[in-house]
């Protein structure tokens, strides 16, 4: 069952519609910035309840000497997958999980008509000599099928996928070769390490090495966890409350040595300055009653909506997000419902991006 992190109940009356913005699609980024650092960065000054604008290259000024930087290190598997029927038809893949060498679980978009025993070729730059066969369907899309000739997914996905971009940046279900290697290098972080996620940890597309080096330099130390994002991060709320919303249990790690440069932060009265929403709920779901945290693996389904006090994170670096999506409740958690609606009025009125590749927000 989701656990739901909160102060108390959701605040008598909280509407979802609290979550909904009007947003010109011409605003919804389709490519990322040209270099990652140069992407747009609205500072958020939660105390002063003051907005400012800004560049991610501009982070290091917003940062002091004893900070703590915890970044999302999973890495994001090349899952779209452009599948092709015996009749020449295409349909598009996604894939979910591999439950062992030659059994898959993925997600099929334009599969109505598909069947089980049904036999799908990969659509790939290059011949290979890989088929799958759908062995059952369940609920939201989503199959059971197995892989013929069983081999590890990884091997498989980087000859024959696509970066998972979501739907709402276009491309073509088989594009150009050129544009799959932009895509699969770009919605990935230049840390990522550990392979798992189907979706991004965005926040961190826009860090890069020479910016971790200049923080670094002024003293502010990073430490890792890893969640790997799924499907469920980006479901919409759809119930009418936020405290009946269900979320999508997701795997993560918290390791010994974050936990304890977590502590030396807090001992030192340095900031814990989170990378993403998904590396705030690895922090929260860990966090202890005095604000230390465990280490500790598992998978989590923490959902954080105001009203929430934090336990240990003092500073986020995210996107703007969706409208009606648990990401921007946990935004509204950590900033107010208020400063939120004010920051994304703003945002859109000066012609910020918006989404996975878009533009930045730093919640000080």
């Amino acid at each position: 069952m989701t656990r739901p992190i909160a102060s108390c109940s959701a605040p008598p009356g909280f509407d979802v519609r609290l979550l909904d913005y009007d947003l010109p699609e011409r605003l919804i980024a389709q490519t990322p910035a040209e270099r990652r650092e140069d992407a747009r960065m609205m500072v958020v000054d939660r105390a002063r309840e003051a907005l400012h604008h800004a560049r991610v290259r501009d982070l290091p000024s917003h940062l002091t000497a004893g900070d703590l930087l915890v970044l999302n290190d999973t890495r994001v598997l090349p899952a779209r997958l452009c599948l092709r029927r015996a009749t020449g038809g295409r349909v598009e893949g996604l894939f979910i999980e591999e439950q062992e060498p030659g059994r898959w679980t993925v997600m099929l978009r334009s599969a109505k008509r598909c069947k089980a025993g049904e036999v799908l070729e990969f659509v790939a730059p290059e011949r290979v000599p890989w088929h799958i066969v759908l062995a059952s369907k369940a609920n939201g899309g989503l199959w059971e099928v197995r892989l013929s000739p069983a081999t590890e997914a990884q091997t498989v996905l980087l000859r024959v996928g696509a970066a998972p971009l979501p739907p709402y940046i276009r491309r073509p279900m088989a594009g150009d070769e050129s544009t799959r290697r932009a895509d699969i290098e770009r919605y990935q972080t230049v840390y990522a390490r550990a392979a798992g996620a189907v979706a991004a940890p965005t926040a961190g597309l826009h860090l890069t090495e020479a910016l971790l080096a200049q923080l670094g330099e002024r003293g502010v130390q990073t430490a890792f966890v890893t969640l790997h994002v799924g499907l469920g991060t980006f479901k919409p709320i759809e119930t009418g409350l936020l405290a009946d919303h269900r979320t999508h249990a997701e795997r993560f790690e918290l390791p010994g040595e974050t936990a304890a440069a977590i502590d030396a932060c807090r001992s030192r009265g340095g900031r814990v300055v989170a990378v993403g929403t998904t590396t705030v709920r690895v922090l929260e779901h860990c966090a202890q009653a005095d604000g230390t945290v465990r280490p500790q693996s598992g998978a989590t389904d923490v959902f954080i909506y105001p009203p929430y006090t934090p336990r240990v994170v003092n500073a986020l670096l995210t996107n703007f997000h969706l409208p009606r999506s648990t990401l921007l409740a946990l935004v509204m958690a950590f900033a107010g419902i208020e400063l939120t609606r004010r920051a994304y009025a703003s945002a859109v009125e000066s012609d910020y991006r918006f989404y996975s590749y878009g533009d930045a927000m730093l919640l000080l």
